[in-house]
Order: C-alpha cells, then sequence, then structure tokens
C-alpha cells in the first residue's frame, strides 16, 4: 500500500519541526501534530526530512493521499471528543 504525501503537508512538517500524525477525527481524517494524539506501533511510518508522517492503520484503509486540508485547527481540535486528553481517575 502506498499513501502519497502533498508538497503543502510536506512542508508544514519541515516548517513546525515535529511529527504529525494521521488519525480519526470527528471531521474524518485528522492531520495533527503527535502532541496532540500520540502515535501507535501500528501506524505506517512516512519519512519526512528529519520527522515522520505516522498514519493510522484504520484510516489507511481509506485514505490514498495526505493532503493539506486534513489539517485540523486549534478550534477544531478544542471541538472533537477524539483529542481529549486521558484523564486518570483516582480513587
Amino acid at each position: 500500500m502506498e499513501i502519497a504525501v502533498d508538497d503543502a503537508v510536506i512542508e508544514l512538517i519541515k516548517k513546525e519541526g515535529c511529527d504529525y500524525r494521521v488519525c480519526t477525527a470527528c471531521m474524518g481524517p485528522a492531520l495533527v501534530p503527535i502532541s496532540v494524539k500520540a502515535p501507535k506501533d501500528s501506524d505506517i511510518k512516512i519519512p519526512v526530512g528529519d520527522h515522520t508522517l505516522y498514519i493510522s492503520r484504520v484510516q489507511a484503509m481509506y485514505i490514498d493521499r495526505v493532503t493539506i486540508d486534513m489539517v485540523y485547527e486549534d478550534e477544531d481540535i478544542d471541538a472533537c471528543p477524539a483529542f481529549y486528553p486521558r484523564r486518570t481517575i483516582n480513587i
């Protein structure tokens, strides 16, 4: 399986200087920094310069290209339950 990565996505990853991940979110596939959604061992890994683009195995079944319109803005991240941090409940 080969997934293409648009030049705009490559430029974004290099400019931001961090790894990114394509995962499942409220509005479909989401391209977010791994600080928002950590990678999983099962992810597909695509090298981008000194960084890595991780693609969820679930999303990999449905996409053949990673495009810049997959980027989730801060307000979208804040509104989507898929990005809520895990909370530990102390009893």
